[in-house]
C-alpha cells in the first residue's frame, strides 16, 4: 500500500516541470511529498548600442536572467501544489532597450493548487501561466533557443507571463488531444480600465506522435521523444482599455494563435526540431484614438506576427545548434505607427548534465523597418551577443 501511494504522489509531482532537487515524504503512509529545486541562469550580455553620451557605444553586463527557488508538493494521487519565487536584479540590458537598472525585487512567480481527478480532468487555481501561446507555456529552463520571444506576451496582463485565476484542462483520446479552459484576471486594474472583467481563454492541441500531456511544454526534448503537435488558442476580455480617455471610449481585447511543433530523432544522424507560430492581438485599433492609453501600444500592445525556430542536435555529442526568425507588426512603437520588427538569431546549447547544467551562446539582431527619432524617442537596429550558464539543483 505504501509503495502504491508513493508511486501516485510521484506521478503528481512529475506533472510539474521537475528536473532535479531533493524529495521529502511525510504522512503515516508516505502519502505526502515535497520537492525543492533551485534554477539559475547567469548571463554575460553584450550589445552594440546603449552606452556613452550619444548611446552609440557598446554595452556589457553580467546578470541573472532567472534566479528561482521552486517548491512542489503532493498529498495522495489527487492534490498537488507548486510555488516558485524569483529574485530579480537591476538589469540594464533589456530585450529592446539599454537603460538604468530597475530596483531589485523578490516575487512569488507561481502559487497554484492542483486538483487532479484523472488524466482527463485537472482543476488549477492560483497564479500560473495562462493557456494561450505555446511558447509562453514552454518551460523557461527547456527552450530550444536562448529564451522565448518577448513579443509573444499577451497585452495588458498585470502579471506578465502569468495570471491569477482558474483553469480546467485534461487529455483525451489516449493523450492525443488536450483541452484547456481558463478564467483569469487579465487586466486587473480597476482604476485605469473601463470595467473590471475576467479574461477568458481556450486552447487545444492534437499530438500525432508521442504525447505532450503536461500543462507545460518543452522547446526541445533533446531526442528523447518523437513529437508532432498542432495547437490553437483564443482569448478575450471586454472593456479592457480606453481608445479615448477623455470621452471614455472603451475597447475590447481578443486574440488568437496557431502553432506547430515537430521534433524527430534519427539514429546515428541526429535530432531535428522545427517550431512555428502566428499570433494576432487585437485591441479594436485603440491606438487610432485621440487620447489612447499608453498601454495599448508598444511591444505589449496591439500587434500581430510570429516566429520560426529550427534546431539540430548531434547524434553522439550533447551539442545542439539552433536558429530563430521572427517578424512582428506593432500598431505603434516609440512614436512610430505601424512599426515592423524583424528579429533573428542563432547559436548553440551544450548540455553537460542535460537541462540541469548547460551552456548557451546566441547572437541576435533586431531590425526595425523605420529608424530614427520620433517624438523624442530614438529607434535603431541593434545586435546582442549572450552567453548563458544554466544550473538547476
Amino acid at each position: 500500500m505504501r509503495t502504491l501511494l508513493t508511486a501516485c504522489v510521484g506521478m503528481v509531482l512529475m506533472a510539474a516541470p521537475a528536473f532535479a532537487g531533493p524529495v521529502w515524504t511525510f504522512g503515516p503512509n508516505d502519502e505526502g511529498a515535497m520537492k525543492l529545486e533551485y534554477k539559475g541562469q547567469f548571463q554575460l550580455n553584450m550589445r552594440d548600442t546603449g552606452s556613452e553620451a550619444d548611446g552609440e557605444g557598446d554595452t556589457k553586463e553580467f546578470n541573472f536572467r532567472r534566479n528561482r527557488l521552486a517548491l512542489m508538493g503532493a498529498y495522495g494521487p489527487h492534490f498537488g501544489l507548486y510555488v516558485q519565487t524569483e529574485f530579480g536584479e537591476d538589469r540594464n540590458i533589456t530585450p529592446f532597450l539599454v537603460r538604468d537598472g530597475d530596483e531589485s525585487d523578490f516575487e512569488i512567480l507561481d502559487a497554484v493548487l492542483r486538483f487532479r481527478y484523472d488524466d482527463r480532468f485537472n482543476f488549477w487555481v492560483g497564479k500560473f501561466k495562462y493557456s494561450f501561446s505555446r511558447e509562453n507555456l514552454e518551460a523557461c529552463e527547456a527552450p530550444l533557443t536562448l529564451d522565448r520571444s518577448v513579443l509573444i506576451r499577451a497585452p495588458l496582463v498585470d502579471e506578465g507571463t502569468r495570471d491569477k485565476g482558474i483553469s480546467i484542462w485534461g487529455n483525451l483520446l489516449e493523450q492525443k488531444f488536450q483541452y484547456r479552459i481558463d478564467a483569469m484576471n487579465g487586466r486587473n486594474d480597476s482604476s485605469s480600465s473601463p470595467e473590471s472583467n475576467f479574461r477568458y481563454g481556450a486552447r487545444a492541441h492534437v499530438t500525432l506522435l508521442d504525447p505532450e500531456a503536461n500543462h507545460g511544454y518543452k522547446g526541445t526534448y533533446m531526442g528523447e521523444k518523437k513529437v508532432l503537435t498542432i495547437g490553437a488558442a483564443y482569448q478575450m476580455e471586454n472593456d479592457v482599455a480606453y481608445a479615448n480617455t477623455v470621452t471614455e471610449d472603451a475597447v475590447d481585447y481578443q486574440a488568437w494563435t496557431a502553432d506547430l511543433f515537430f521534433e524527430y530523432p534519427v539514429e546515428e544522424v541526429g535530432t531535428f526540431t522545427f517550431s512555428a507560430a502566428y499570433a494576432d492581438y487585437d485591441l479594436d485599433d485603440a491606438y487610432k484614438g485621440a487620447n489612447f492609453e499608453d498601454d495599448v501600444v508598444g511591444i505589449y500592445g496591439e500587434k500581430n506576427g510570429g516566429y520560426v525556430k529550427i534546431g539540430y542536435m548531434l547524434p553522439n555529442t550533447p551539442l545542439q545548434f539552433f536558429a530563430r526568425s521572427e517578424n512582428w507588426s506593432l500598431a505603434e512603437y516609440r512614436g512610430i505607427v505601424d512599426q515592423e520588427i524583424d528579429w533573428y538569431g542563432g547559436g548553440f546549447n551544450y548540455y553537460f548534465r542535460g537541462q540541469n547544467m548547460k551552456l548557451t551562446m546566441e547572437l541576435s539582431k533586431a531590425d526595425f523597418d523605420k529608424e530614427g527619432i520620433f517624438g523624442g524617442e530614438k529607434t535603431e537596429d541593434f545586435t546582442t551577443f549572450t552567453t548563458q550558464l544554466q544550473v538547476m539543483f
